[in-house]
């Protein structure tokens, strides 16, 4: 039999004109469970509106009691037999999805009505809320609750009818949380399982509904035992809940930390949590919805990070263990496919945004041709560190970099190094050899570029040809440049016309017989001019507060610095001559590129303008003593004592200064730059990996930089300040020869000497010489301390200077 009741009243009440009234003991016996037929729903409800819905009485008789709370149902053949039904609407459990909404009908009250009556009602209103509809005595806390998806989303609260036993109520609490695991996961799985919130959020929620499967099997099951059962009580309901209410509980506080890793949910119960989902499924159902979801879902590998994290920290709960690997297994599944793809193919199949490797596609090959900065190798391809899962993040960079070499190889140099995926490939995180793929992926991508760049590219070619141009290790090319050039490298920067000097180092380089002549990449020898001094830009790079180095690789930094300082005076204009500004630029194609970048073409700059520095005074010191060699007022011998001592101070002061800057000069090419070069080489023949290429090629940059002080500022500042009483006194030689000549005229002594201008000329030279053996001896004394503590190479710049230790022993 059916039990249905219709219960609107607050205490029932029995009509006195029914044949016979069943007490409440003869309802739950088991004879009146087995005999009385249970009938569908739907025919209960059409028995209960009686004849409203039926014009022809004669077929059928219907009574219904709303005060009391059974029907009485009379057969055709029979008028004389009735039926009572106690049973609520029970149906099967899918079915209680789609009944008739309560939402208009106010609570019932079960004031008055026997706990073990209460049980019964209460059983089969629980068997409909944990399908997600309320009952007759269980209803939503908050008619938001009931279509508002956001609330759900965050879960739901119920109120339960006044009346209830008190025995009763701990227990139908307990067993609602579960309706509110389930209610929570269910709108998780219809909000999540949306195209925008990517493949894992997919693959997570067919995974969820999966296992949803049980549950609903669970409640088909307490059905059959509240229906057929006369013993089954809410007690027997609840323990048999417990094993799927971990399930549901597991879930939901995983869709939660979801929930709250994607800023969708801050906190528990609080009303900004609240705000925030509501922005959430707003942004869902708007059809805009590229700028505003893609920031709010927690999609992809932060998903299976959260997943993990819960792992972890569950580890000792086996069945929590159990669960979430089950869920982490099948979430993981379209992440490793995108994994594969860009490992072994080079390719980013990620429609949704939501795989750790983000593609810049605005950023075209096209601009290699003309400007090979790093942009396309940095920023074509970069990590999102958001959506890299732990499993991954030891290994993230290889990862990176494994994808590359076969994308970017095959895109720019047009072939295709990738390979077929294999039948064992791992498809899981919790695969054993997951660790190895990623490595063997790396190591085959990284062989071939290597080898590549090595083989089919010469990589050490090009190598040597920088060390031609910019080291000046087979410097007859640029002598005859500066010969050339030297007229238009004496002109304020703003005044050269750089295509005139281009022209002038082609002409150098291709002169039979020269070095240069025979190099295969003379081609891409350029020149530039810098706009700011080489010492003011290695100040900038070693001062504390420092710049972004790409902005240096950039040249950012050049126009910076020229905007701030705009040569502040017509004076610095003027003296920033070509010579100070000189500097070579190298064109590298892709994908040598990798390893001669932008960075490191820097570098090269860098020590080239040093060099060129000191050989520019060279050729000026050079130039003094040229003059004074065959100037008739340097040659001849004075007859005044004073006119020869003073001559004899500027020739030792000259051959002083000219010693440091050949010494300096060696130092800096013979014992710096080519030791570490062939250090360099060594490791090159050994080198292993592309990886391992650009650090020692960095390394060695920096090496040298470092070596020839250039990168502490100390050191810096006492050269700068050296090199530029050198410049200066090499430049003051014909004023000081001027000098001399109207002080003693033929050098006969026919005429009376000046002896206060020959005294403002010994005050200049004590200057110069004061000057030059002050910073001297400071640039010593600073070596000394730096070669104990970070650069031993600098003991023998030491030794080059100071070889008979005149500069200590003066100062004792």
């Amino acid at each position: 039999m059916r039990r249905s009741t219709s219960l609107t009243g607050n205490s029932p009440s029995y009509p006195q004109d029914l044949p016979s009234k069943p007490s409440i003991d003869s309802v739950l016996s088991s004879e009146w469970r087995s005999n009385y037929i249970l009938h569908d729903s739907m025919a209960i409800l059409e028995a209960s509106e009686g004849s409203a819905q039926h014009n022809e009485k004669s077929d059928t008789e219907h009574f219904h009691n709303e005060g009391h709370g059974y029907a009485l149902f009379s057969s055709k053949k029979d008028k004389s037999s009735y039926e009572v039904n106690w049973v609520l609407n029970t149906m099967a459990p899918l079915a209680r999805q789609v009944v008739m909404s309560w939402d208009s009908v106010s609570l019932v009250s079960l004031e008055g009505v026997p706990p073990n009556l209460q049980e019964v009602y209460i059983m089969d209103d629980i068997l409909s809320v944990l399908m997600g509809v309320e009952g007759r005595f269980i209803r939503y806390q908050s008619d938001d609750d009931r279509y508002d998806q956001n609330r759900r989303l965050a879960g739901v609260k119920f109120k339960i009818t006044n009346g209830v036993d008190p025995s009763l109520l701990d227990l139908i609490k307990m067993i609602l949380k579960n309706a509110g695991c389930y209610i929570s996961i269910d709108a998780f799985i219809e909000i999540y399982s949306r195209p925008e919130c990517g493949l894992v959020n997919h693959a997570l929620s067919a995974t969820v509904r999966k296992l949803l499967k049980g549950y609903f099997t669970l409640i088909a099951q307490l059905e059959y035992q509240f229906n057929t059962n006369p013993s089954f009580t809410i007690h027997m309901f609840h323990l048999h809940m417990h094993a799927t209410s971990q399930s549901l509980f597991q879930m939901q506080a995983l869709i939660h930390d979801i929930l709250k890793k994607g800023c969708v949910l801050e906190e528990e119960n609080s009303e900004d949590s609240i705000e925030d989902v509501e922005l959430f499924l707003h942004s869902i159902q708007d059809k805009s919805i590229t700028n505003i979801v893609g920031s709010r879902i927690c999609k992809g590998g932060a998903v299976l990070e959260v997943i993990t994290n819960r792992l972890l920290s569950l580890s000792g709960d086996p069945h929590a263990k159990k669960l979430l690997e089950c869920l982490l297994k099948e979430a993981s599944k379209p992440y490793m496919k995108m994994l594969n793809s860009w490992l072994h193919r080079g390719e980013i199949s990620d429609p949704y945004s939501e795989f750790m490797i983000r593609e810049q596609k605005s950023i075209k090959k096209d601009r290699l041709e003309d400007d090979y900065i790093d942009e396309y190798w940095e920023k074509r391809y970069t990590i999102r560190d958001n959506e890299v899962p732990s499993q991954l993040e030891s290994v993230k960079m290889k990862v990176l970099i494994a994808g590359k070499y076969l994308n970017v190889v095959r895109e720019c140099g047009g072939i295709d190094i990738s390979k077929e995926l294999a039948d064992n490939i791992p498809l899981t995180f919790d695969d054993i050899a997951f660790l190895d793929n990623v490595n063997a992926a790396y190591d085959h991508a990284d062989a071939f570029l290597l080898d590549l760049l090595l083989t089919t590219h010469n990589l050490s070619s090009r190598l040597q040809s920088l060390k031609h141009y910019f080291f000046l290790d087979r410097s007859d090319f640029f002598t005859h440049f500066l010969d050339l050039a030297s007229h238009e490298l004496k002109k304020p920067v703003k005044d050269i016309s750089l295509t005139k000097l281009q022209s002038l180092l082609e002409i150098s380089i291709r002169i039979p017989g020269s070095v240069a002549a025979n190099d295969p990449f003379k081609e891409d020898i350029k020149i530039q001019m810098s706009n700011i001094g080489l010492v003011d830009w290695l100040m900038r790079i070693v001062s504390v507060s420092g710049i972004d180095e790409d902005a240096i690789a950039n040249g950012t930094i050049c126009i910076d610095v020229h905007e701030n300082q705009i040569y502040g005076t017509e004076k610095k204009d003027k003296d920033f001559i070509g010579f100070n500004g000189l500097q070579f630029d190298y064109t590298v194609p892709f994908p040598l590129s990798l390893i001669i970048s932008r960075k490191a073409v820097l570098r090269y700059q860098l020590i080239f303008r040093h060099i060129l520095s000191l050989k520019y005074l060279e050729q000026l010191l050079g130039l003094a003593w040229l003059d004074h060699s065959k100037n008739m007022f340097w040659k001849k011998n004075s007859s005044y004592e004073q006119v020869g001592n003073w001559k004899n101070r500027v020739w030792v002061l000259r051959s002083k200064m000219l010693n440091f800057v050949q010494q300096l000069f060696y130092y800096c090419t013979n014992e710096v730059i080519e030791p570490n070069w062939l250090i360099f080489q060594a490791r090159l023949s050994k080198i292993s990996t592309v990886d391992q290429l650009m650090q020692d090629h960095i390394d060695f940059l920096d090496a040298c930089l470092k070596e020839c002080m250039l990168t502490n500022s100390k050191l810096l500042r006492v050269q700068a300040k050296l090199m530029t009483t050198c410049t200066m006194f090499a430049s003051n030689t014909k004023y000081l020869t001027r000098s001399l000549a109207s002080i003693d005229g033929d050098g006969s002594g026919s005429s009376q000497i000046d002896f206060t201008r020959m005294k403002k000329l010994y005050d200049i030279l004590h200057k110069y010489e004061e000057n030059f053996s002050h910073h001297l001896k400071i640039l010593l004394d600073t070596c000394n301390y730096f070669a104990k503590t970070e650069t031993v190479s600098l003991l023998s710049l030491i030794i080059r200077l100071d070889w008979k230790g005149h500069i200590f022993f003066d100062s004792l």
